[in-house]
């Protein structure tokens, strides 16, 4: 697995468990990450739970304003104010990694909230800085800039050594986890055990329809199907999903990578993470724990 990772002038980790007999496989499973946008999946997850137990209504709107949009893509790259439900907030946030969709869904939920259901599923070492924006803002904070439309501004002139060095790229600082912490929150969705069944199987919807299929999905062909969420940063591409073969086996699988480079199109890098994912699956040892 490393080999695949140094082909690709990368650092990796990765960990890949069966659903059947809870054998697993990997390489720096117990070690820090960053989660990037993976951390989309416990806020969607909390969202639903709080539906499933009647606290919140899914078709509650929230509005996007210029002021709470970022850039990126869906409703985060919008000229004009968007109105939407928060069941679609969900949606967009899961499937397009909307991060102004996050963060209103953030406000929505309470980040509080997240980490309190991580620490009910036993998560111990994942933890939750706090919505996009604030890791965006940390990383203005950073390198000096005053606000976050400095920062952009500014980021196009910025080296690799000043962008990664932030915190916002350091497990120990921010959103992190590990890959068989992410593992293990996607084999309780699967299970229907980290919430109602009917909150649990929405989020394996949703990110069935995940748009990004250039990582996981990547190494497997098309009967094979793919529930994932990937997450994205300078020098960061990650993904965490559910592999399910024709004939029933099912295999939890988390990939993180760490590259010394801004460069925004990687698609080697993109095609490891799925090569990794694979070649984990495939040395697992089964029946052993």
């Amino acid at each position: 697995m490393q080999e695949i990772f140094r082909a690709v002038g990368v650092h990796g980790w990765v960990y890949a468990q069966c659903f059947d007999c809870g054998a697993g496989a990997g390489a720096g499973a117990d070690e820090p990450v960053v989660l990037a946008s993976v951390v989309k999946v416990p806020l969607v997850l909390e969202f639903a739970r709080q539906v499933a137990a009647g606290q919140l209504d899914p078709a509650d709107r929230v509005r996007a304003r210029a002021a709470d949009r970022l850039g990126g893509v869906g409703t985060a790259g919008c000229v004009d104010d968007i109105e939407l439900s928060l069941r679609d907030a969900a949606y967009f946030a899961l499937t397009l990694s909307d991060n102004t969709a996050a963060d209103l869904l953030f406000d929505r939920v309470g980040l509080d909230n997240v980490r309190s259901l991580l620490r009910e599923l036993g998560l111990t070492a994942t933890q939750v800085a706090g919505p996009p924006r604030a890791i965006l803002e940390s990383m203005a904070e950073d390198i000096g800039a005053a606000d976050a439309a400095e920062f952009a501004r500014r980021f196009p002139t910025l080296g690799a050594d000043e962008v990664l060095c932030t915190r916002a790229l350091d497990p120990r600082r921010t959103t992190a986890s590990t890959p068989r912490e992410m593992v293990r929150l996607l084999t309780m969705i699967g299970q229907d055990l980290a919430g109602a069944p009917e909150a649990c199987r929405w989020v394996r919807d949703l990110m069935s329809q995940q748009v990004n299929w250039h990582r996981l999905a990547s190494a497997f062909p098309p009967q094979v199907r793919v529930w994932a969420k990937s997450g994205t940063l300078p020098g960061v591409r990650n993904e965490i999903g559910v592999v399910e073969y024709p004939d029933g086996k099912r295999y939890a699988v988390a990939v993180f990578t760490r590259a010394a480079t801004l460069a925004q199109r990687l698609p080697a890098v993109d095609r490891a993470v799925g090569a990794a994912a694979a070649h984990a699956i495939d040395r697992i040892a089964h029946g052993l724990p």
